[in-house]
């Protein structure tokens, strides 16, 4: 390792937490190496003297792996490895007063929109002219394009407005010249994030935009696949799904968080919407959108789920059949509504509850891929690792769903596309070869 002072500056940003965060860490990076540094994402070598920690502040696990890692940059420094710790994101925002009182090695702390006086800092100028520049942290080929930051539903569990605000929609135009940047540098996949996808517009338009938004960056040269992450299901704007069965390049895809399936549990946690409407939306959906992959994230453990509400939900899973699945145990977030109910679940029952639908789900899982052994998908390509190339259908998001694997003595280039036949599948993963 250096020693302090010995080169010129060199800043490491380290990212916590979900794709939203990687494209802000995305934007400092571009940021500062506009304004001439020496930036890195995530090295390993450890070689950098100032280290920029972008937070997670979503739920006790994501809290406690934030301060597990401003801890160790922390300890570099009071140990001369690093000149300076800066902290942002998430957890910064929301407890920045209070850390910087149990932590104060940190040099300073930012909060979700702090950007530009975080370049301030670190003597770096906000250029306006970077904005949609973005560099890429992720292959080339793909990128999370956000749509929108900040959300103004009610759902009792979440701190995500206390920590990103209100909901606001960045224009059309600025978002389909970013995708027309991308598309340039050999991006091929947009992945649409935002807190809420389907809100998008109602600020600025004064109406649910999302479906005009796609056919304009359908029209993008360049963009083969364009996917929706984090829809909502109370208000879903359904001439979305007119533009996904019309459009080529909008994948079959949809990632709608719906987190219970008992209508007792969903009041609770004010979705606004009961199970029966959720049954009918996503019959509605499929109905509309043949073949359509279909994600979802629970939570097991809320504030006064029953056995019987649980058992309903477990239902709701078996029954709905859904393509992907995830689930959390709750966490009881301070300033949230459902932190004033009584935290009456236990620990190891939450754990319970979540074991026993994910088993549920890996069943379903394993039945709908044994149904895809035989068919030929378009696989875009995203690594070579362990013997094998490994990329996605148009069905699967990076990192949470499932993978195609093919031998790599079959050659094919990272970030291509190419037609794979399934002769063999797993719970999570399909096995193939060219076509």
């Amino acid at each position: 390792m250096k020693t302090k002072g010995t080169k010129r500056n060199k800043v490491n940003i380290v990212t916590l937490g979900c794709s939203k965060n990687l494209v802000d860490s995305e934007n400092i990076f571009t940021q500062l190496k506009g304004n001439g540094y020496n930036v890195t994402h995530e090295s390993q070598k450890d070689d950098a003297n100032i280290v920029i920690v972008n937070t997670c502040g979503f739920i006790d696990n994501a809290k406690q792996e934030s301060v597990d890692t401003i801890l160790r940059y922390a300890d570099a420094k009071e140990a001369g490895l690093v000149d300076k710790v800066y902290v942002t994101g998430c957890l910064s925002h929301r407890y920045k007063d209070e850390l910087a009182v149990e932590i104060p090695t940190v040099d300073a702390w930012f909060g979700t929109n702090e950007l530009p006086r975080l370049l301030k800092t670190l003597k770096a100028d906000y250029k306006q002219e970077l904005v949609g520049e973005r560099l890429l942290t992720t292959p080339a080929h793909y990128a999370y394009l956000k749509i929108a930051e900040g959300c103004d539903r009610p759902c009792s569990f979440c701190a995500i407005p206390l920590m990103r605000g209100g909901h606001v929609s960045r224009s059309i135009d600025e978002l389909v010249t970013e995708a027309k940047s991308l598309a340039r540098r050999g991006t091929k996949e947009l992945i649409l994030i935002a807190q809420d996808l389907t809100y998008y517009g109602l600020d600025i338009y004064k109406k649910r935009n999302l479906s005009e938004l796609l056919n304009h960056l359908a029209d993008v040269e360049g963009i083969d696949w364009i996917r929706l992450q984090y829809a909502y299901p109370s208000g879903f704007p359904l001439d979305v799904l007119d533009v996904m069965r019309e459009r080529s390049n909008i994948c079959k895809y949809l990632d709608m968080p719906l987190q219970s399936g008992s209508t007792e549990m969903l009041k609770l946690m004010r979705r606004g919407i009961t199970r029966e409407k959720t049954e009918d939306l996503i019959k509605t959906i499929r109905d509309k959108v043949p073949g359509i992959a279909l994600r979802t994230t629970l939570i097991a453990g809320h504030p006064g789920e029953t056995e019987e509400m649980f058992e309903e939900t477990l239902e709701f899973v078996e029954r709905t059949r859904f393509d992907r699945l995830g689930v959390f145990a709750y966490s009881h977030e301070d300033q949230t509504h459902s932190f004033t109910m009584p935290d009456d679940v236990p620990a190891d029952v939450k754990q319970q509850r979540t074991d026993d639908i994910m088993a549920v789900q890996q069943d379903i899982s394993w039945s709908l891929n044994q149904a895809k052994i035989g068919n030929t998908y378009k696989v875009l390509f995203d690594r070579k690792e362990g013997g094998y190339f490994i990329g996605r259908t148009e069905f699967d998001s990076p990192e949470v769903d499932n993978e195609v694997l093919i031998s790599a003595e079959q050659y094919v280039r990272v970030g291509d596309f190419a037609n794979v036949k399934i002769n063999n599948a797993e719970e999570f993963d399909l096995y193939g070869q060219l076509v």
